[in-house]
């Protein structure tokens, strides 16, 4: 049975710039064969539940002041209408037409280059509860065993306010609350995870909610909980990876 994935997927820039995160997904990849992927993804926001049908969603390039190469990335990667359709009717959601956002497209390009994955969207809704995202994982979790690959990407710390040099260290209030998710979550601590904003240097870590609810529905979609990956860009982005078996 394939894991629930979370991943932190940090600046657009990691489509194209070798480091440890971005070699990292490359790996992961590869080791990989879901059949199709379900995707939640921070940029995609809003009040009700989503999910795309598109056929051939398009790459959309939701950022600004990038390189030219960036915006010329594409990820045809096709999408999957039936079984969107199937979760819009189990998860109550609003059926619509979109492309993949880069908190989608970025990690897809590297885990899976040749974009023959089928991929579906499902949006993040806003003022949901935390054990309401967990709740969509919890149903997203049966696709799991069918081939199907549940991914939530965010990031494990997100204030773009902070951000420092590639390569600058790494601030204590950035490792205290990295250290405490990768604690909650490997020792299994779910009460602990639904009460997130409460953690140590949780409000510096994350000013708005929107790239930490993703692991949510990934840790909802799975079980015990791993940490793939970490590493630290641009000295506040941590770009931990966890598995949910």
């Amino acid at each position: 049975m394939l894991p629930s994935l979370f991943i932190s997927h940090g600046s657009p820039m990691l489509a194209l710039t070798p480091g440890p995160a971005h070699d990292f997904l490359r790996e992961l990849g590869a080791g990989l064969s879901p059949r199709a992927i379900v995707v939640v993804s921070a940029h995609w926001a809003s009040e009700r539940l989503l999910v795309s049908v598109s056929q051939r969603p398009e790459t959309i390039h939701d950022f600004g002041g990038f390189p030219r190469e960036l915006y010329e990335c594409q990820y045809p990667a096709p999408g999957a209408p039936e079984l969107a359709l199937r979760l819009a009717s189990t998860l109550n959601a609003v059926p619509v037409e979109r492309g993949l956002d880069h908190g989608a497209w970025v990690p897809l390009s590297l885990m899976f280059p040749a974009a023959e994955v089928p991929v579906v969207s499902l949006s993040l809704p806003v003022g949901w509860s935390n054990q309401a995202l967990v709740d969509i994982g919890t149903t997203l979790a049966e696709l799991r065993s069918e081939g199907v690959l549940v991914i939530g990407s965010g990031s494990v710390t997100h204030n773009l306010s902070e951000m420092q040099a590639q390569g600058a260290p790494t601030p204590a209030w950035v490792d205290e609350f990295a250290g405490w998710i990768h604690d909650k979550l490997t020792s299994g601590d779910r009460d602990a995870l639904l009460a997130w904003e409460n953690a140590p240097q949780a409000r510096r870590n994350h000013p708005t909610p929107e790239h930490f609810q993703p692991l949510l529905v990934a840790l909802g979609a799975g079980g015990e909980a791993s940490r793939l990956h970490h590493s630290v860009e641009h000295g506040v982005l941590a770009m931990d990876v966890y598995a949910f078996s």
